[in-house]
């Protein structure tokens, strides 16, 4: 991966994938935009991939990095649903998301992770993964910002049909919110 300008590597699931969304539409198209607008000439990389865990991404971030000519000045990293979704053991997934975590910072990329609060109909079931965002973020010295601003989760007018995925409005108000805290970060 090339670029003669600074760059955001966003990795992640579907939530950073765009699932069912134009590319200009998803987090890294929306945030793209918006950083245009803002001021920062910086371009932000979709390493998004629907369905992915946080043993995926631990699987593809070693093939990820390795193929870059610059350093990204910003990792932004949303990963950890699918791994409640499927009942991946807590343990696991927390330990799959520090070694993203040590694998981005051993290679001076600054990190954003984002969590993402359990709907209700999963509630139960997340449970057990609460707070392993937080707890590493804290222990590593990494930011911390809820991928959905409130007022976003749970309205019919910002998922798409699947009733489960944001559309392009939701994630029109994730980068609003989300904005302060990448340009403070570049």
């Amino acid at each position: 991966m090339t670029t003669d300008r600074p760059w955001i590597l966003a990795i992640g699931d579907s939530l950073v994938a765009g699932y069912g969304l134009q590319a200009a539409d998803s987090f890294p198209g929306q945030l793209q935009a918006a950083l245009h607008k803002a001021g920062p000439d910086v371009r932000v990389v979709n390493a998004g991939v629907s369905g992915d865990t946080t043993a995926d991404v631990l699987r593809r971030l070693p093939r990820l990095v390795s193929a870059l000519d610059q350093r990204p000045v910003l990792a932004i990293v949303q990963v950890g649903p699918n791994d409640v979704l499927r009942q991946v053991p807590a343990a696991r997934t927390r330990a799959q998301l520090e070694q993203i975590l040590l694998s981005l910072s051993s290679c001076d990329i600054p990190v954003l992770l984002t969590t993402v609060d359990a709907p209700v109909f999963i509630r139960d079931r997340a449970a057990a993964y609460l707070g392993i965002h937080a707890g590493l973020a804290a222990e590593h010295g990494v930011t911390i910002c809820p991928f959905f601003p409130p007022g976003v989760l749970g309205r019919a007018d910002m998922v798409l049909m699947d009733r489960v995925h944001p559309n392009a409005k939701a994630i029109a108000a994730v980068v609003a919110a989300m904005l302060p805290t990448v340009e403070k970060m570049l």
